[in-house]
């Protein structure tokens, strides 16, 4: 398994979707040598063998050179952590002898299809995102796009988080559909059942629903991918229409600076809050005190917070780019563009009570059927069928 990230090291939903993959694939009788180009420790992942393919130890969310969302700007320090890690999984390779290679994402898709040279054992490409994810409403990197080219062409198979993901393969990079499989990510509710929300950490915005305010949270890095341009403007129209509205952006990223001054010259800097980086206890207490949650991006291949909130009992809407959207029917959905209909669907969640109680309800009653071991299944089919050289 070729990795990027894993908890509590990782920025993102990457490192979480790895790390459930990862353990249910163990409970169900797999044999994994997880390699990241890090070293740290992981408690608690004793199901595997985890490798550290440099000395370099992770920063604080996982950000700076071996940050698992950066393919914008100069990737000088990211190539030099690459040819390490491909150095390193070149020499693994030499001692090991895997059934199969699954590499996630283009961070380790050059390290895969090196294992592939070497060992001869296939290759399964698990695609989270693209570069045309990543890059938002741009082009994004080029040379990014050649790693993922050339990977997709190679890989003996391809796993797509959700259709719009395999749409894009298809489209964009010119791969057969039959090539690709579509396998969604899930939840695991358990690793949930030890927390006890603390409205202590957010007692201010108690107060405010105390006094019948609606709290609109998003979790996310602050990138183009992620829409929350346009989320201000939706919640400077919501505000006009109902002004009972605090909204929190919990996350960081290139754009804080940037949504900072959006939501001054919108004339709600009152109104939404910037909590910075978030994880662990923090991050589900913003959940946790949220009555609605919204998914605002451009493109996302998945979209795990979704899922979360959920679990925490949000209220969700979702942009129609999210592909989280194609295993959940309780949820309100717009174009991410889309800024006045955005802003009807909060006021409207926002004013009938009856309307957030139901959305919250039955929701429960769809993501509880969301399992990481029905993922395990699905890739264990993949696993056994080209081991065994049947065409998937």
């Amino acid at each position: 398994m070729l990795g990027w990230e894993l908890p509590p090291h990782n920025s993102g939903g990457l490192g979480v979707a790895c790390y459930h993959m990862s353990k249910a694939l163990a409970i169900q009788g797999a044999s994994i040598d997880f390699v990241l180009p890090y070293s740290a420790d992981h408690p608690d992942m004793d199901f595997m063998r985890i490798h550290g393919a440099t000395p370099i130890v992770p920063q604080k969310g996982n950000q700076g050179p071996i940050g698992a969302y950066d393919s914008a700007g100069d990737l000088t320090d990211m190539r030099a952590v690459q040819k390490q890690y491909i150095a390193y999984v070149e020499d693994l390779m030499t001692r090991l002898q895997p059934d199969v290679i699954h590499a996630h994402d283009w961070l380790t898709m050059e390290a895969g299809v090196r294992a592939k040279q070497i060992t001869g054992a296939p290759l399964v490409v698990h695609v989270h995102a693209t570069e045309f994810d990543r890059s938002g409403e741009h082009h994004g990197n080029p040379l990014v796009h050649e790693i993922e080219q050339e990977a997709l062409l190679l890989a003996d198979r391809i796993i797509a988080v959700s259709n719009l993901t395999k749409n894009i393969i298809v489209q964009q990079y010119g791969i057969p559909a039959e090539m690709v499989e579509v396998v969604h990510n899930a939840i695991d509710v358990d690793s949930f059942g030890n927390y006890v929300y603390d409205d202590r950490q957010y007692r201010y915005f108690e107060a405010l629903k105390y006094e019948g305010y609606t709290i609109v949270a998003l979790l996310t890095r602050f990138t183009v991918q992620k829409g929350l341009t346009h989320f201000l403007r939706a919640a400077a129209k919501a505000t006009e229409k109902y002004e009972r509205f605090a909204f929190i952006l919990a996350g960081d990223g290139e754009q804080r600076d940037e949504l900072i001054q959006l939501a001054a010259d919108l004339g709600i800097a009152d109104k939404v809050y910037f909590t910075g980086f978030v994880r662990g206890k923090q991050w589900r207490d913003v959940y946790s005190v949220a009555d609605i949650f919204v998914m605002s991006s451009v493109s996302e291949p998945f979209g795990l917070t979704a899922l979360e909130a959920a679990h925490h009992g949000n209220a969700l809407i979702i942009s129609n780019q999210s592909g989280v959207g194609e295993v959940l029917n309780s949820i309100f959905k717009y174009d991410f563009w889309d800024t006045d209909t955005l802003a009807d669907q909060m006021v409207g969640i926002a004013l009938s009570p009856g309307l957030k109680s139901s959305l919250k309800q039955n929701i429960k009653n769809e993501y509880a059927r969301i399992s990481w071991h029905t993922v395990a299944d699905k890739c264990l089919m993949i696993y056994n069928r080209l081991h065994q050289g049947v065409a998937v």
